[in-house]
């Protein structure tokens, strides 16, 4: 199973959820592209969340310097972000594919995070509550919807809001395959304990 970790903006807990989705699989880890904070990158924070001693965490197609847009990220330097060259790592495991901020953040000229998406991925959409987050996961399912890309289910994450969980979930008919608390932090043993209540619904896409 190929799980593609997107989210309805950036900072919205994309990484804690892949944390999370590849500690309760035991799966294999790859970020195609990393803007910015390469010293501590989200594969880092992947490796340092993680117990089981199966994941491999493969590198980055593209580890860009600067912690902006991938588009500009390159363009400082001094490169264009090819899509030849980001090849999905060969593993007979589980695979964790997470992206970078949303699906139409820009890669290039032409393509978005979404382009990166391929037919045999399965799309778990993070969404997290704030004026307007609404409207962003909805655009964001619709979104893959028109392109026909299989949407696995979603995960909250933050303070829970039971008014707007509801009403996405009874638009758009998408599975919630669980919720993250507000945690004061997040470390091995927060994330195991939150793989064990998502391993149920996860094993099940």
């Amino acid at each position: 199973m190929k799980l593609f970790i997107t989210g309805i903006s950036t900072d919205v807990g994309k990484t804690i959820a892949s944390a999370i989705i590849t500690e309760s699989l035991e799966a294999d880890y790859w970020k195609p592209i990393q803007a910015g904070d390469l010293e501590n990158s989200d594969s880092h924070k992947i490796k340092s969340f993680l117990s089981n001693k199966k994941t491999v965490v493969y590198p980055n197609s593209y580890a860009l310097n600067t912690p902006a847009s991938p588009h500009l990220a390159a363009e400082l330097d001094g490169i264009v972000i090819d899509l030849k060259n980001i090849t999905e790592p060969k593993t007979a495991n589980h695979l964790v594919i997470e992206g970078a901020g949303g699906i139409f953040v820009p890669l290039n000229d032409k393509d978005s995070v979404i382009d990166l998406i391929q037919p045999d991925y399965k799309v778990i959409v993070v969404s997290r509550h704030y004026l307007g987050s609404i409207n962003h996961t909805l655009l964001t399912i619709e979104a893959l919807q028109n392109r026909k890309i299989n949407i696995a289910g979603i995960i909250f994450n933050g303070e829970e809001n039971k008014s707007s969980e509801a009403i996405i979930l009874n638009k758009t008919g998408i599975k919630c395959i669980g919720r993250i608390e507000q945690e004061p932090y997040f470390d091995q043993n927060v994330i195991k304990e939150y793989a064990d209540l998502f391993r149920d619904n996860l094993l099940e896409l």
